[in-house]
């Protein structure tokens, strides 16, 4: 087997997305679904009118956390394929040179899709789990009869088995295309031969051009950053923001979400430059420069786009709950009007410097550990 189920291990990212994604789509899901089941029982108005408001919001609040997710996990597993490919790129040349098609190594690659099947199936678990207590707070005025919570065969396929199988397949077509490359250039260890224009020469100090380069040369992380940092600002923003519109357990779950998207999404960004970097920062530090020097040099350039991620985040968030209220929710009585709250965004973007400035220090710290033997007989 040339993915070993070990490797699979490795991608506790994907668990995590995957796992929350399904945890938050599985709980309002099955809920609209079962309040369906006693649809015909509602009579009276306001009974009514919450049933309207509680499915649609389930509705929107499904397809804006899955699709978020989704994508993230898309972002992610390409991000672990390529990683592999290029660091068993010699192994993966063996096999061609000997005969190996194609199509055959990529196939190999459907064992990625097994951390998609771990997450999504203890999320579909774990949401069953909490859905008597999410239940009884949907319901906590007592306008509905009480439900019994049911078991959805459709559900359970769309939620936890299809995503793994699209996600199995989208591995070995992602893979079949980075192993275009010919045995040989497989077995130099380089990548499809791609011709990267020189920049234009500057006088900036060695630091300042050094942390550009860093930047320009890996567009993929300039992404990762960018987009955790995006959902850490909507998400955090939109949860507060939604305290008159939603449940507390609705806010909190969109807080959790936030904060794991943000934390899961930096720490593989963040290892990955610096693992990128390793022989660059231990030559930075035999010349004498400090380790916060080198994380500021490797790091510092993604923190103009992270910064990017923020606002971008801060103007998705309120126009989309902008929408929900004027739009989705304009034939609804008693639904406040939303205006942007600029404390709610001072205080995330005090929690997101905190964040990320935390962990540039994190690895500040963890650069003076490199061994410098280690890294330049890799």
């Amino acid at each position: 087997m040339i993915v070993d189920y070990k490797d699979t291990l490795k991608m506790a990212g994907i668990l995590i997305v995957s796992f929350c994604a399904v945890f938050v789509c599985t709980l309002f899901l099955n809920y609209n679904l079962d309040l369906a089941g006693i649809k015909g029982e509602i009579t009276a108005p306001a009974s009514q009118a919450v049933y309207d408001a509680l499915v649609m919001s389930g509705k929107v609040i499904s397809g804006v956390a899955g699709g978020c997710l989704l994508l993230t996990t898309v972002v992610l597993l390409c991000f672990y394929v390529g990683h592999y490919i290029d660091i068993h790129q010699k192994e993966l040349g063996i096999l061609k040179a000997l005969g190996y098609s194609r199509i055959r190594i990529a196939g190999e690659f459907w064992t990625f899709g097994c951390c998609v099947l771990a997450g999504t199936g203890l999320g579909y678990l774990g949401a069953h789990l909490l859905m008597p207590t999410f239940y009884d707070i949907q319901n906590q005025e007592g306008l509905f009869a009480e439900m019994e919570i049911g078991f959805h065969p459709g559900l359970c396929l769309l939620l936890v088995l299809l995503p793994a199988l699209f996600f199995s397949l989208l591995a070995i077509f992602y893979s079949y295309l980075k192993l275009k490359a010919s045995p040989l250039a497989l077995l130099r260890g380089k990548e499809s031969e791609k011709v990267v224009k020189a920049g234009k020469e500057t006088d900036l100090p060695f630091l300042q051009e050094l942390k550009r380069s860093n930047a320009r040369q890996r567009k993929s992380l300039i992404f990762f950053i960018t987009f955790a940092v995006f959902c850490f600002s909507s998400m955090m923003q939109m949860s507060f923001s939604i305290d008159e519109l939603a449940s507390r357990m609705m806010t909190v779950m969109i807080i959790s979400i936030g904060a794991v998207l943000a934390c899961v999404t930096l720490f593989i960004a963040s290892t990955s430059v610096i693992r990128a970097n390793a022989k660059t920062i231990t030559m930075m530090k035999v010349f004498g420069y400090r380790s916060m020097d080198c994380a500021d040099a490797v790091l510092g350039g993604y923190r103009p786009w992270a910064y990017f991620g923020f606002a971008l985040g801060s103007v998705y968030q309120y126009l989309l709950l902008k929408i929900m209220v004027s739009v989705v929710f304009a034939d609804f009585e008693d639904v406040p009007e939303y205006h942007f709250d600029f404390p709610i965004m001072f205080l995330t973007l005090l929690c997101f410097v905190i964040l990320y400035e935390g962990v540039m220090f994190f690895y500040g710290k963890r650069m003076e550990k490199m061994n410098l033997k280690e890294i330049m007989l890799e």
